[in-house]
């Protein structure tokens, strides 16, 4: 991460936060979220197979919308590096995680993209 000012970085912060609430809601207010609703239950899936002791239900809210749009990305903007992508999400989930969370961010985004990789 360059800066938190750096526009990619709120806009991934206000995406997140977006994501958050559909999360919570099952509304979307927001039209970056659009590519992103329809790939959540197969995002989900990839968290869970990346996380095995972690019921999606017993994730941190937080935490599960930092995935879920940072897995979004690692499979859809392939003009980012993976680690820009998971460097922003380990950075976002320290801002707005816990003590906890940007580990939990590393491995499950680890697991996911070596899967990916193959």
């Amino acid at each position: 991460m360059k800066s938190k000012n750096d526009p990619r970085h709120q806009k991934r912060i206000k995406s997140i936060q977006a994501l958050f609430a559909w999360g919570i809601t099952h509304q979307n207010d927001n039209e970056e979220l659009t590519p992103i609703i329809p790939e959540i239950k197969k995002i989900d899936k990839l968290i869970s197979k990346a996380a095995p002791k972690w019921p999606l239900d017993q994730v941190n809210k937080v935490e599960l919308a930092i995935l879920r749009y940072s897995i979004w990305e690692l499979t859809n903007k392939s003009e980012t590096p993976a680690r820009v992508i998971i460097d922003e999400a380990i950075e976002i989930g320290k801002e707005f995680g816990d003590t906890k969370s940007s580990p939990f961010i590393n491995a499950v985004l680890g697991n996911i993209l070596k899967k990916i990789n193959g």
